[in-house]
């Protein structure tokens, strides 16, 4: 649709406005507000509550004198920033207490009722943002470990603090030692087999003199490079996976520009998934099937690409003629049910998508540092502040690790796509609703009947693990659930390994059968077994039992091979 004079002067204005508000859409914030205050202003009573709760709290804190008292400072404390010694010790006992009940408080006095859901958790996680910069952990004067630290190297490291500092504010800091793609990450063997203007379709040579019959397909999310999964060679789950006796095909996204903007969600379904399994089945025996794994939002498309292909006789709908079978369906840190996506969520409503389709609309893509600003916001106490307080504060800085690397290697989102995905996924939850449509067809996760794999895992802020475990309540395949120990991205690069060198990971599984019945999210945390170490281990025997009996392994075809991995489209890198 062409755009009016008056609508480019609109979307001028609003995208120059972005960047004062970290690209959140002032109005949803202002409505926030609005909601909150009002409600406030005409509840006297909830008034009363909140001033009754201020005064306890303010009394809780002026009792409190060392780490002696009940939820005192250490090992106890549920928050890494206050588990030193030193918060023991008052005056800093008190200054952690009184930040600990302002947290309480603003828990409380976010929700009024009358409020919608929605206003009332970005109030209560704006509230907890604020008061993140105000925790007196991330000053000099009222952190007792910095100032021991201070004292102890007489000023050395406040002054090698002070020049990080300055480096940073006049852009003149050395760049973190360079990880090299194809060098020092993504180096596990292998050819790029098929390319279309989307993805390159990596094969990895094998590891082993005999593999399973059935090949994996791995689908990575769009907003990631694909070398997550493939990172230094003892964090590399690909290695491990060939190393165990599987065939393993992997998408490695293109990074699009501003040609591609018109590229939409079904766009990246026939592309992406569709297109990859026909080149797969070319190179495969005939019969044998694919495991299909998708992580992240590759996971989600993962699971629509399923339910379209589930339906009967669906593949000439999709334009695509002789695919290989799913065998089987494995979903990492994936959801397919949106009605719950955490705090990710919080930054979508209609107001907000308006604000982004302003900002892609005259790039025609989302950047990767508008991304990267979204993610921050919800993991702030980590990457913003405490990282800044050790190398402002106690000057250490960061070292670059392959996960660091690859987390500051920047991809694009073409705006239709952007829009599409966000508005039918997170706006309107249709794949969990069976209104997603893939070609003008609804589609429905009801008709999954392959066995599924799911991972979610406990601190994850891009797709909470409850609502990953949705899919027990939309399908009634056979479902393996296993929760890791860590983070989005951590708790999925998770390397077997000595205990002493990981000692606190873990993971909990359960199944539940075919037909069975199914539990509430709580309810299998109860009863799920726990397990030390890594879940890859669980997951590639799982693996084993359903990719058919073990052949010898035979080369890639050369009549296939376009390229040595890692592929061009990984080396894409753009400025914006």
């Amino acid at each position: 649709m062409t755009e009016t004079p008056t609508q480019r002067l609109d979307r001028v204005l609003h995208a120059a406005a972005a960047p004062l508000t970290g690209g959140l859409s002032p109005v949803s914030l202002a409505l926030a507000m609005a909601d909150w205050g009002w409600h406030l202003g005409v509840s006297p009573g909830r008034q009363l509550e909140l001033a009754a709760l201020a005064a306890q709290l303010g009394a809780d804190t002026l009792r409190q004198h060392d780490g002696a008292a009940e939820g005192g400072a250490g090992a106890r404390d549920d928050d890494p920033r206050f588990r030193h010694e030193a918060w023991a010790a008052w005056p800093y006992s008190q200054l952690r207490a009184g930040f600990r009940n302002a947290e309480a408080f603003w828990r409380e006095a976010a929700r009024v009722p009358g409020m919608s859901a929605h206003h009332a958790e970005m109030t209560q996680f704006f509230a907890k943002q604020w008061l993140a910069m105000l925790a007196p952990a991330n000053w000099l004067l009222s952190n007792p470990v910095v100032l021991n630290d201070a004292v102890e190297s007489q000023g050395a490291h406040l002054a090698q603090g002070l020049r990080h500092w300055l480096a940073d504010a006049s852009g003149t800091a050395a760049p973190p030692p360079s990880v090299r793609v194809g060098q020092d990450v993504a180096v596990t063997p292998g050819k790029v087999v098929h390319r279309n203007r989307l993805i390159e379709l990596i094969r990895y040579e094998a590891q082993s003199d005999k593999v399973h019959a059935a090949p994996l397909f791995i689908l990575p999310s769009w907003i990631m490079k694909y070398y997550i999964l493939d990172l230094s060679p003892h964090n590399s789950l690909v290695r491990y996976l060939v190393e165990q006796g599987h065939t393993v095909y992997m998408v490695s996204w293109r990074n699009p520009d501003a040609s591609d903007h018109e590229l939409g969600m079904d766009d990246y379904l026939s592309l992406g998934v569709l297109d990859a399994l026909r080149a797969i089945g070319t190179l495969s025996p005939k019969g044998v099937g694919v495991q299909a794994m998708g992580y992240c939002l590759g996971g989600t498309l993962l699971a629509i690409a399923a339910a379209a292909l589930a339906r009967a006789g669906s593949a000439p709908l999709l334009g695509y003629q002789d695919l290989p079978p799913l065998k089987t369906l494995s979903l990492l840190a994936a959801q397919t049910d949106f009605s719950e996506p955490g705090e990710l969520g919080l930054f979508i409503d209609e107001s907000q998508i308006g604000l982004l389709d302003n900002l892609t609309r005259g790039k025609g893509y989302l950047s990767g540092k508008q991304m990267a600003g979204s993610f921050q916001f919800l993991h702030s106490r980590d990457l913003v502040w405490t990282r800044r307080m050790r190398e402002y504060l106690m000057g250490e800085r960061e070292q670059q690790s392959d996960l660091m690397a690859w987390n500051a290697d920047a991809t694009r989102m073409p705006a239709r796509m952007h829009h599409e995905y966000l508005t039918s996924l997170y706006l309107h939850n249709a794949l969990a609703a069976s209104s997603y449509r893939v070609n003008s067809h609804a589609v429905s996760l009801s008709e999954l009947r392959m066995p599924v794999f799911m991972v979610g895992t406990e601190r994850d802020h891009v797709s909470p693990w409850r609502s990953v475990y949705k899919l027990h309540h939309l399908c009634e395949a056979e479902i393996t659930f296993a929760l890791a120990s860590g983070g989005h991205n951590a708790g999925i690069v998770s390397p077997p390994g000595p205990h002493d060198q990981h000692p606190h990971r873990g993971y909990r599984i359960a199944s539940r059968p075919a037909h069975g019945a199914w539990l509430d999210a709580d309810d299998w945390l109860a009863q799920a077994h726990p397990h030390e170490g890594s879940w890859w281990p669980a997951w590639a025997q799982w693996l084993g039992r359903h990719g058919g009996r073990k052949q010898a392994a035979t080369p890639i075809p050369a009549r296939a091979v376009l390229a040595d991995a890692p592929g061009s489209y990984v080396m894409q890198r753009y400025s914006d």
